[in-house]
């Protein structure tokens, strides 16, 4: 998913840009785009996640199967109980790919240069 979204707004970068792939995107936008893949991992993984901890936790008798403690969490505790625990992760995340993405791509930028390929 990460991948995905990252790579995705690096090709919307590139058509705005007159879709010339051959200049590297600048390091804030490569930044940017972490950010964002970070975040659209966090929203797409977190309702997951929230009934797998539920799954695991102390109370996961009172559950039949996953299907089950799904429909139990928004039965009773409403849609918005999928994303609990969002913003630490989010912060958490978007921090790490931003890092991840960035560090990358300047190491890369190193290694072309050194190795001029």
């Amino acid at each position: 998913m990460i991948l995905n979204a990252y790579n995705d707004t690096t090709d919307i970068d590139a058509r705005y840009r007159g879709g010339d792939n051959s200049k590297t995107v600048s390091k804030p936008a490569t930044t940017l785009f972490g950010v964002f893949a970070g975040a659209c991992s966090v929203y797409g993984n977190t309702p997951i996640d929230v009934v797998k901890t539920r799954m695991q936790g102390l109370e996961a008798k009172k559950y039949k199967n996953t299907i089950n403690c799904a429909y139990q969490i928004l039965k009773t505790e409403g849609l918005f109980a999928f994303y609990k625990g969002t913003v630490p992760r989010l912060c958490r995340v978007c921090l790490d790919v931003a890092l991840t993405f960035t560090l990358y791509d300047s190491i890369m930028e190193y290694a072309n240069k050194l190795w001029k390929t």
